[in-house]
């Protein structure tokens, strides 16, 4: 009759054999994380390539009053930023040189979709319900399922939802 290892002797076998895959699997998953290199030269990794969708959108807009701000007259501005392949941050910022600001935003919208009829449209949430990010021939439009949940960002009873107009160059934030 054969006689079968004690029972912790069958254990501690399983154990160091999970245990030896497991390192190997380590190992070996690490080799994806080596950078390439020629001819003892570092190979630079592309990035993940922005879709065309955030590269037509990335700038900065204003609200009427902004060509007039010299004249004392009130503007939202709001900044886009490439964020990823089909995302972007928002940044919105009120005068402040004059007075106190208005309305301040920040946050990351995902790309929703884009036609020729649209534009691009970005969406995010925002106090429990959905932003609108919508880019048309130089021209932003932000909405909400909810019009008021965009108010809480501004005081005086201002909101975010409007038209922002594409600048040629960046904002100025005085």
């Amino acid at each position: 009759m054969i006689k079968s290892p004690p029972r912790h002797a069958r254990q501690s076998r399983f154990f160091v054999g999970i245990l030896t895959t497991s390192i190997a699997l380590l190992a070996l998953s690490g080799c994806n994380n080596v950078t390439p290199s020629v001819n003892n030269q570092t190979i630079k990794q592309p990035n993940a390539a922005v879709t065309s969708a955030v590269q037509t959108v990335v700038g900065d807009y204003a609200s009427a009053g902004y060509e007039n701000r010299s004249q004392g007259y009130d503007w939202v501005g709001v900044m886009v930023r490439s964020a990823g392949n089909e995302q972007i941050d928002i940044k919105v910022r009120a005068r402040s040189d004059i007075k106190k600001p208005t309305c301040q935003f920040d946050g990351t919208a995902s790309l929703m979709g884009q036609d020729k009829a649209h534009g691009v449209i970005f969406q995010t949430k925002v106090n429990d319900s959905t932003a609108f990010f919508q880019f048309k021939d130089d021209i932003l439009t932000i909405d909400s399922q909810d019009k008021y949940a965009l108010n809480y960002f501004c005081s005086g009873g201002a909101s975010l939802v409007g038209d922002y107009q594409k600048l040629e160059g960046d904002l100025s934030l005085n």
